[in-house]
Formats: C-alpha cells, sequence, structure tokens
C-alpha cells in the first residue's frame, strides 16, 4: 500500500524518522549520514599529523554515494563527484580520508578482511598520486562502474521519470517521496522559474536558445538524501516550449544551501552566499555539473537549482568482492584526483605529490591514511550501534527481553 503524504505542518517529524530509519539500516549508512561526527574528529587531529595540501576546492563529504556518472549539456558522460553541499576550499587530504572511510565500511560491510582494507587504502594514494603526476587514466573502470555508466548513456526522460517520479506522465505523484506544498512555497516556486537565469538554465539544458517559453507544470516537496533532510528540497516539473512543438519536459532539483560544516582553509575567499558557495565549488570540481546549476533565493533561504538529467546517476553498491573492492577505490581515488589537479598548476601539483611521497615513504599501507581511517571506523561503528539502539522502540521488545 503506497504511503500517506506527509501535510507541510508534520513534515519535521516525519523527516526526523526518515533520518534514524535511513541510518539504522547499515554502518556504511551511517557513516553516509553523519559528515558532523567526520568532521568532528578532523577537529580533534593533531597539527601535523595529516599532510597539508594546497587550499583548493574540496567535495567535503566524498564518500561513495556522492559520485557518480553526470552528463553535460552535449549528452558525453563521465563519472564525476555530484554533491557539493558541503564544498570549501580546503585540505584535499580530507576527501582522501572521507573517501577511504566510505570505501572501508563498504568492505566491513561486505564481509571482507582488515588485510583487503589496507589494500584498498594503498590503491587509493597509488591511483590519486598517479593523476598528479599526469596519468589520465591511473586504473582501468572497474566491471560495477562499465555497468552504471552504460546505465547511464541508455537512460532517456522515461527512465528519469520512473526512476524520480514513478510516471512519465507530466505530474508528480504525491505519495511517500512528494509532499505537497503550502501556499507560499507555490507562490515562491511560480515566482523563481520566471527568473531569467533560471529559464536560461533549463533552456541551455534542452537546446532551447530561442526564448521558448518556460512553464511551471507541478512541485512537490522532496523527502530525499540524509544529511540534507530537514532543510528546502523540492521537485519541480517545467515544460520548455509550446505543447506538440518541439516541446521538452524539464526535472529541476531545487535545494537549501546550508552553512558548511567542513573545516576550509584560513584567509581564503570563498563566497559569502551559501548557494554562490556550492555552484562555485561544483564548477570547479565537477564542471559538467557546475555549468548545470544555479544560485538563487527561495523563501528567503539560499538555495541552488540543478536540472536533473537522465545520465546523472549515484553509484549504490551493497556488497564488493576482494578485487572489486580495490578496483573500485582505485578508479574513485582517480577520480577524485583529476578534479583536485584540475585547479592546481604544474608546480603545485609537484610539490603536494613529494609531500604525499614523503608522508608514505616505506608504508604498505599509508600511515597517516591508515591510522585515519581504522580511528574513524572504530568511532563510527559504536556510535552506529548506540543510533540503532536508540532507534528500537521499547515497544518493538518481545516480553521476555523486558
Amino acid at each position: 500500500m503506497k504511503e500517506e503524504f506527509v501535510p507541510p505542518e508534520a513534515r519535521a517529524e516525519a523527516l526526523a524518522k526518515a533520518r534514524d530509519k535511513k541510518m539504522a539500516k547499515s554502518s556504511a549508512a551511517y557513516v553516509r549520514g553523519t559528515t558532523a561526527r567526520f568532521y568532528n574528529w578532523l577537529a580533534g587531529v593533531k597539527r601535523g599529523s595529516l599532510p597539508e595540501g594546497p587550499p583548493i576546492w574540496i567535495c567535503g563529504d566524498c564518500h561513495l554515494g556522492n559520485l557518480g556518472p553526470v552528463a553535460n549539456d552535449d549528452k558525453d558522460i563521465k563519472i564525476q563527484i555530484r554533491d557539493f553541499d558541503q564544498t570549501v576550499i580546503g585540505n584535499p587530504c580530507h576527501d582522501l580520508i572521507r573517501l577511504g572511510l566510505s570505501l572501508a565500511s563498504t568492505a566491513r560491510g561486505s564481509n571482507l578482511s582488515g588485510v583487503v582494507t589496507a589494500k584498498l587504502l594503498d590503491a587509493i594514494l597509488i591511483s590519486y598520486r598517479g593523476v598528479l603526476e599526469g596519468e589520465d587514466s591511473p586504473s582501468p573502470k572497474p566491471k560495477i562502474l562499465r555497468r552504471l555508466t552504460k546505465k547511464a548513456k541508455e537512460a532517456d526522460w522515461r527512465s528519469l521519470a520512473e526512476a524520480n517520479i514513478d510516471d512519465e506522465t507530466p505530474s508528480i505523484p504525491l505519495g511517500r517521496r512528494f509532499w505537497p506544498l503550502s501556499a507560499e512555497e507555490r507562490r515562491e516556486i511560480e515566482a523563481l522559474v520566471e527568473r531569467r537565469e533560471i529559464c536560461e538554465l533549463v533552456r541551455s539544458a534542452s537546446g532551447r536558445d530561442d526564448g521558448a517559453h518556460v512553464k511551471l507544470l507541478d512541485a512537490a516537496y522532496w523527502r530525499k538524501g540524509c544529511s540534507s533532510l530537514g532543510r528546502l528540497r523540492y521537485a519541480v516539473l517545467l515544460r520548455i516550449g509550446a505543447k506538440g512543438d518541439g516541446e521538452h519536459y524539464c526535472l529541476l532539483d531545487l535545494k537549501e544551501a546550508a552553512n558548511a560544516a567542513a573545516p576550509h582553509a584560513s584567509e581564503v575567499h570563498m563566497p559569502n552566499d551559501q548557494a554562490e558557495r556550492v555552484v562555485e565549488g561544483a564548477r570547479n570540481l565537477s564542471p559538467y555539473l557546475g555549468d548545470r546549476m544555479r544560485a538563487a533565493t527561495l523563501l528567503r533561504k539560499p538555495i541552488f537549482a540543478r536540472e536533473l538529467m537522465p545520465e546523472d546517476l549515484k553509484i549504490e553498491i551493497g556488497r564488493l568482492e576482494e578485487d572489486e573492492a580495490i578496483d573500485v577505490a582505485s578508479y574513485l581515488a582517480g577520480i577524485v584526483g583529476a578534479a583536485h589537479a584540475r585547479q592546481m598548476d604544474a608546480a603545485t601539483r609537484k610539490r603536494w605529490r613529494s609531500e604525499l611521497r614523503r608522508r608514505d615513504a616505506g608504508d604498505e599501507a599509508p600511515s597517516w591514511l591508515w591510522r585515519s581511517v581504522a580511528d574513524l571506523l572504530a568511532d563510527h561503528e559504536r556510535a552506529y550501534l548506540e543510533h540503532c539502539r536508540g532507534y528500537w522502540e521499547p515497544a518493538e521488545r518481545s516480553p521476555a527481553a523486558r
């Protein structure tokens, strides 16, 4: 039976329950949904314990689910970073630690040994350094990612509709994922889609630069994500062009840009507007996606708009085999390395590469990365079990257990 939609006045409680439920599914899901715990750990790290990289735009929350295939306006597809809520100008090694924690947690959830964890952490650094040395493709794309890319290439509007709104007809059905708007939200969204920057964004994505009319067909609050649950999030369905005259449908994702919790470098300039920060970080880290985003304001809060393309998919991995885990780690580290390296000149890349080599000399698994991930795994595992204990309602216990 389909879940009932949630009215605006009941969202806060429903979202809190949804977030707790998602994070209780697995330790990997908990790692994904508790970015603040990761930043708290970073704040407690002794200065000098980690490599000091050049201040560049980093993802800030570089876990497995925040990478995946994305397309540009010409439908060319690449695997890139795809989430920028926590993007800041900071130390690039923070992205490597977060990626290592995510992959190590997935490996543990796949019942792989600690030896495999050591190997995949080693693969991360080897691949990342290889990109800094100018290698275009430090490792072949793993089979699991080839399948995902193939799926992205075969996607179309129908698959986008089925994946996001359960229906290819031009409407957003209310239910488990989509909830009704308040009158104020609808008025604000109607005004937003008439703004020049939003119209230009959706026309460009549809290949219509002729001033085609942009019409709002439907909109709903979107219960999506995990760590961002509780912030403004809307799905907006638009039509570009007159019906029957080569019209194009567009699904727009509107998301609130909250203050970044990720630690950033001192004495650097970042946009004061949080939505502009997100868009600027995206343009530097993932041009395919960054060029399809715009900063705006909605309900007096900064938001960013992104046109969803059928080809945009996130990496979702349940279990990994040993060789697969190492191959995925190597490949994704190369993707992160490319996102970092494009922001550095040759001299900066050389200095950063030398610093990493100096830190890693003589270790089978990089000492700083291994120590960091091991500490984080232990910290998150205990916190995950405590979360599950709290999520398990006393009423669910059997009489014998009371």
